[in-house]
C-alpha cells in the first residue's frame, strides 16, 4: 500500500470556514447518501490530522478525519444511535 493510499473511507465534506479560514464540517456523503451534522461534539489535532467527532439529526456519531497534505476527508469511525437516540456503545 503507498503512503498516498487512504487508510479510511474517503467522503466528500461541505464545510464552513469560519472568519479565522478554519473549515469546520457541516455535512458529508458517504455511498451516496448525504448526512448533515447537527452537532460537532468534540474535535482535535495529530501531528498529520484534523478530527472531528460530530452527530446527525438521528444522533448517530461519526469520526471525521481530514487529512490536510492530501487535502482529503476520511470516515475513520460511526456509532449509530438505538432508537431513542442514544449513541450506542463502541465509539470513544
Amino acid at each position: 500500500m503507498s503512503e498516498d493510499a487512504p487508510a479510511f473511507t474517503v467522503v466528500a465534506v461541505e464545510c464552513y470556514a469560519g472568519y479565522r479560514g478554519e473549515e469546520t464540517p457541516r455535512r458529508f456523503t458517504v455511498a451516496g447518501c448525504q448526512i448533515g451534522i447537527a452537532e460537532i461534539v468534540d474535535r482535535w489535532l495529530a501531528p498529520d490530522h484534523r478530527y472531528f467527532k460530530v452527530q446527525d439529526t438521528q444522533g448517530d456519531l461519526y469520526i471525521l478525519r481530514n487529512d490536510v497534505a492530501a487535502d482529503r476527508w476520511e470516515l475513520t469511525s460511526c456509532r449509530p444511535a438505538d432508537a431513542r437516540g442514544v449513541p450506542t456503545r463502541g465509539l470513544a
